[in-house]
Parts: C-alpha cells; sequence; structure tokens
C-alpha cells in the first residue's frame, strides 16, 4: 500500500456520493480521517481553506484538494495500486462498461432517484433544506412539485432496474464485471439502487421490489454485505472537528507535483492566468477562482489562497462536468 498521504474526507453522512468514497476506501482498508460537515450551506470548515465549491464529498491529501467522486476515486487508484479494484486502462470493454455506467448512474439514474426522496422525511419538510437544494440544483423542491415528479422518477428507476436485471445480471453473476469481488464497476453503480433502498417508502413495491428484480435487490445486498465485513477489519476513521482537520492541511505539503497547461487546450489559457471553476451540471452558483496550474484533457487544477493562514491549497477537478474561463482582476491569490 502506498505511503499514508493524511487524507481527509469532508462529508455528511447522508450524502450518498460521500457513500461512495466510504464505500471505496472500506473495501480498500486504506485510512483516513473525516471532517463531518452540515447537509446544507454553509459549511465554514470548507470556506476558511478559501473553497466555494458547495458540491460533497471533498477530499484532501495534504494541500491537494479534489473535487468530485470520479477524481477522487481514480486518484485513490492511483495511489494505492496494489489490490485497486479499477479495470485496467488497457482493459478494453471492461474499462468501458465502467465509465458508462459512471456516467448513466450519475446522470439520468440518479436524477431520477433523488426524486423519489420520501416526501414525509424530516429534511423535505424543512426550509432552509428545501431553498438549499434548490440553490444546488435549479429545480423546485416542494412537497407539491416533488410529488408531481415522481410518476416519471419511478418509471426512470423501473428501466433502470430492469436494465441490470435484464441485461448485466441475467447470466446471474454475482458482480457486474464477473469478478470474485465487488469491482469499481459495482461502487459506481450501486449508488441509486443501494441509497433508495436504504431509504423507507422511496420505492413502490407495486412497481419495484425484489419479486420483480430479484437478481438487483441480491446484488445490493451482496454489496452491503461485503462493505459489512470489510468495515469489521479496516482501520475506523478518525473524526477531526473543523479546526483540526484545517490545521492538518494548512501544516501539509502538496501531495502531487503540478502538472503543466497543455499549450494545445482548445481554450487557449495559459499557466498562470487567472481563472474561475465550476460545474457545468448542479452548484453553478458556487464558483471558485484562483491561478491555473495545471490543465489537462482529463483534470484542471486551481492553486487558491487559503482564507486563515498564509498558504494556497491547490484544487483539482475532473475536466468532464467542469467549466473554466479566464477571468479579469485580482482572484485573491497571494503567491
Amino acid at each position: 500500500m502506498a505511503t499514508d498521504k493524511n487524507l481527509v474526507l469532508f462529508h455528511y453522512t447522508a450524502s450518498p456520493y460521500a457513500r461512495r468514497v466510504y464505500f471505496y476506501l472500506t473495501l480498500r482498508g486504506i485510512p483516513y480521517t473525516q471532517c463531518l460537515q452540515p447537509p446544507t450551506l454553509p459549511r465554514e470548515d470548507l470556506n476558511a481553506l478559501g473553497i466555494s465549491h458547495r458540491r460533497i464529498p471533498i477530499l484532501a491529501a495534504g494541500r491537494d484538494v479534489y473535487y468530485d467522486t470520479r477524481l477522487i476515486l481514480q486518484k485513490l487508484e492511483e495511489w494505492y495500486p496494489d489490490g485497486a479494484l479499477g479495470a485496467p486502462k488497457t482493459g478494453g470493454e471492461h474499462k468501458a462498461l465502467e465509465t458508462l455506467l459512471q456516467q448513466w448512474t450519475d446522470g439520468a439514474v440518479f436524477g431520477s432517484a433523488s426524486m423519489l426522496i420520501p416526501t414525509h422525511l424530516p429534511l423535505l419538510n424543512d426550509p432552509k433544506f428545501i431553498k438549499d437544494r434548490e440553490d444546488f440544483s435549479g429545480r423546485r423542491w416542494d412537497k407539491d412539485s416533488m410529488e408531481r415528479m415522481k410518476p416519471a422518477a419511478v418509471a426512470e428507476m423501473v428501466a433502470a432496474f430492469g436494465f441490470l436485471e435484464h441485461t448485466l445480471f441475467a447470466d446471474e453473476r454475482r458482480w457486474i464485471l464477473g469478478t470474485e469481488k465487488p469491482a469499481l464497476a459495482d461502487i459506481l453503480a450501486v449508488k441509486p439502487y443501494q441509497w433508495l433502498s436504504s431509504l423507507p417508502g422511496a420505492l413502490p413495491p407495486d412497481h419495484i421490489s425484489e419479486k420483480r428484480f430479484p437478481r438487483v435487490y441480491a446484488w445490493v445486498k451482496r454489496f452491503e454485505d461485503a462493505v459489512k465485513a470489510a468495515r469489521s477489519s479496516a482501520p475506523k476513521p478518525v473524526t477531526l472537528k473543523g479546526a483540526d482537520a484545517i490545521q492538518q492541511i494548512t501544516g501539509a505539503d502538496f501531495v502531487e507535483p503540478e502538472i503543466s497547461v497543455d499549450a494545445d487546450d482548445p481554450l487557449g489559457l495559459k499557466a498562470g492566468e487567472n481563472v474561475e471553476l465550476w460545474p457545468s451540471d448542479t452548484g453553478v452558483n458556487h464558483r471558485d477562482q484562483g491561478r491555473l496550474v495545471g490543465l489537462s484533457t482529463d483534470e484542471v487544477v486551481l492553486e487558491c489562497q487559503i482564507k486563515v493562514a498564509e498558504k494556497t491549497i491547490r484544487i483539482h477537478a475532473p475536466r468532464r462536468g467542469f467549466r473554466i474561463r479566464r477571468t479579469d482582476g485580482e482572484t485573491g491569490t497571494k503567491l
């Protein structure tokens, strides 16, 4: 296993995306610390680090900070290659299926799954939560709107359950890629199915049930059992208060060397320019600004000023699903 990178995972326990990273870390037995955040803004710990991005989870490794579960899992695969769960980059159809499942799950499937949150839950009766999620998603989250969207969302989830039931699991395989244990493809795909199954009342039994989709339900149960078994031997994460997490990060070095800025990139950006970065689908109103220090076809890296220390962090985000543009004037980054 790779040298400990003093990982700090910023998340809240109900986040289905954070659960994806938790599943990975647990199945791999990778040690990490966590700093629990509120489910709604503001998140003062992240604000103190100079982070405007609002989506959870966020992973810090030293003073390198990573957005989006896609990039977080990619980095963990690279840093801890012994026992990696992903298909090899030259893995042909397995790598393609892994990537396509992630894109499909995070897009169409999870978008529909989020509309099936039971409206009786306390959070959906909290005006602060509703307002926060409307800012996050750009759509209505009040009860009446949620109930109106449910029939279409149920239809989409029936199709999603049916896809796995009658294609990938039609041959009675235990795991998506036919592996002996859960692989990265399972972690990427299981999220909406496991999440909805854990929410009483989310899945209408007359449309989605174990009787109708026995293979998918069995796969979710196997996955939960595998995580439970791994948790019994995995290092227990230490929970840090915000001030302690910030101190650990500000006192660390960068863990990755800088990547160059691709001079042939279509955006025409240059190293050292002031830019802003934001996700293109949700949370678009919360943008980070900094100095561009890395740009490739897969990743963008900004260097940004920490608000509570005379140091900087490097924010890493995937290219796909994020936008970057040159800004005029100062970004607040002091180098």
